[in-house]
């Protein structure tokens, strides 16, 4: 995994998920596997084994976010810049196939959330965008097929 990079608050957002699987989750899951072991015979206890199973899948959430963690690095707005369109702009574009406007910000893979306009650095449509100016037109290769984008404004 390369480095990954986050806004502040994203790289706070992951530290706190990272806390609360270490100690609720985790705690919570190994309560689960002793209560289910009180109940006796574990080889026909289906308690026991859904337990087993979701502690199996939280250690695994849990090293995935701590390899993240550890290749994060931090973005401060001070480091971007509005020239060309790059992670952590937000960018106004013209749909110019559907003739509507929208902004986007560029964020990580981590931080991406469509409902609040947050897009990953791995979509069609940032990576058209990535490298633009103001006033560009790029062509994003989405899987209804191509979208015609002009860049109208360029902003943190």
């Amino acid at each position: 995994m390369g480095v990954i990079y986050l806004t502040q608050e994203g790289y706070d957002q992951l530290k706190a998920e990272i806390k609360f699987y270490e100690s609720v989750e985790r705690n919570r899951i190994s309560q689960q596997i002793a209560d289910a072991r009180d109940k006796g015979d574990l080889s026909e206890n289906a308690e026991y084994d859904a337990a087993k199973e979701d502690q199996s899948f939280m250690e695994t959430k849990l090293a995935q976010l701590k390899n993240t963690y550890a290749n994060a690095r931090i973005i401060h707005p001070s480091q971007i810049k509005t020239d060309v369109v790059q992670i952590l702009n937000k960018v106004r574009v013209l749909n110019t196939t559907r003739n509507k406007e929208s902004v986007y910000s560029i964020v990580s893979a981590k931080e991406a959330n469509i409902l609040e306009g947050k897009i990953s650095t791995e979509t069609p449509i940032a990576k058209a965008l990535m490298g633009h100016k103001v006033g560009d037109e790029v062509k994003a290769h989405v899987p209804a097929g191509v979208i015609t984008f002009k860049i109208l404004e360029i902003f943190l």
